[in-house]
């Protein structure tokens, strides 16, 4: 699989955290990420730690998945002890959550609130794809409790679906929206993806105007990226498909961006776009903002006070950890206090609320009237925040404020 776990260091058996991890809990919102590894068929892009029925191999089902991660749920209870830790958002994400029936999503979710209790009006997102879900499973979900879903679109042309291996008609998507404001969610979000090799302007802009007739509340676009590994970067390599081109990716941003803003999105992370403050994914921004959240399933990363620590990789492992009952992490890390500055200056950069300048050493702040300057970030004396331009050129930004 090209989803490869990082090096670490060792984790005890009973999966216990450092004590000073521990004290921070409670000064930032607590999440739950549950992973689902299953897809019915390889995307050729993707690079996640996903498995089809044919790759999973003896002893893992999908049908003992939601007994697993609900044995590890209650593991993060025991680790975390009896504190009061109200969660804030649950995302269940993937592979294809919503290939399990929307009763063990169920089953999950009840399970975060039995241990630790979800917060009044708390986001519980699942991700699905066009179809994996129809409005009888809708209605059930909503039913569970979850109020968001996240729909894998990627594209309304399907030549642009056809290279990327998406299997979904997009003829269909406009009737899950339907279905899914149908079943009750107040708050729906579309996936894109620009720069698929033989993607031309005039394909981005219908996948736009798809989206947009959607009415969607959120819609995030990412750039395609070619991971080592994937039957894409194979036919990259073999001369098959073009390597996306930049200038042709930046101008599909662009594009997103007028479209988007001109129907009333407004950019609040730079591959994310909301229609009001409520629309923002929650979720994720506690990842940028360096929250704490416990990672469910195999491969899933957590973090809890300055610890990362990530599952291991394939689904028969995981739950022989967790039938053995010890915990399935397979290694972590400690952050000392300059790595998680470094951090915190790679996500905040990204967002529209921009990066408290003093996060900055000395010689980030010093390059501040240069980026300026070259109408990078936007002349403000508290805060880092990227203009347009800035945006396309964000990496480089970040660059620059950690050279």
């Amino acid at each position: 699989m090209p989803y490869a776990l990082p090096l670490g260091d060792p984790v005890p058996s009973d999966g216990s955290l450092p004590a000073p991890a521990l004290e921070e809990l409670g000064t930032s919102p607590f999440a739950f990420y549950v992973h689902v590894p299953f897809c019915r068929a390889r995307c050729g892009y993707c690079d996640f730690n996903t498995y089809t029925a044919e790759e999973l191999g003896p002893g893992v089902s999908r049908a003992s998945y939601a007994d697993q991660a609900v044995a590890e749920v209650r593991l993060a209870r025991r680790v975390l002890g009896e504190r009061d830790l109200p969660v804030g958002t649950v995302f269940l994400g993937g592979g294809t959550p919503t290939l399990l029936p929307p009763e063990d999503l169920g089953r999950i979710l009840r399970t975060i609130d039995d241990e630790f209790g979800l917060l009044p009006g708390a986001e519980v997102t699942t991700e699905a794809n066009p179809d994996s879900v129809d409005l009888a499973s809708l209605e059930r979900l909503r039913e569970a409790g979850y109020t968001r879903v996240s729909l894998g679109v990627q594209s309304a042309v399907p030549h642009v679906l056809a290279v990327l291996d998406r299997t979904h008609d997009p003829l269909r998507v406009p009737g899950v929206v339907d279905a899914a404001r149908r079943a009750g969610f107040d708050q729906l979000s579309l996936d894109l993806i620009y720069g698929t090799p033989g993607e031309s302007d005039e394909d981005w802009e219908e996948t736009l105007d798809a989206a947009l007739a959607c009415a969607p509340d959120h819609v995030s676009a990412y750039s395609l990226i070619v991971e080592d590994g994937t039957a894409l970067a194979r036919r990259v390599r073999r001369g098959e498909l073009p390597m996306p081109d930049d200038d042709d990716l930046a101008d599909k941003y662009v594009q997103a961006e007028e479209r988007l803003v001109a129907a009333g999105l407004g950019w609040y992370e730079v591959s994310n776009w909301a229609r009001d403050d409520a629309a923002r994914c929650r979720h994720n921004l506690g990842y940028w903002a360096g929250a704490d959240w416990w990672g469910i399933g195999p491969g899933a990363h957590s973090h809890v006070g300055g610890v990362r620590w990530w599952n291991v990789k394939h689904p028969a492992a995981y739950a022989g950890r967790l039938a053995e009952g010890v915990t399935p992490a397979h290694a972590r890390e400690v952050l000392d206090a300059e790595t998680r500055r470094v951090e915190r200056v790679l996500l905040e950069v990204r967002l529209r609320s921009g990066l408290p300048v003093d996060v900055l050493d000395d010689a980030g702040r010093a390059v501040l009237p240069a980026l300026v300057a070259d109408g990078l970030v936007e002349d403000r004396p508290d805060r880092v925040v990227l203009t347009l331009r800035g945006r396309l050129l964000a990496d480089g930004v970040v660059h620059r404020l950690l050279a």
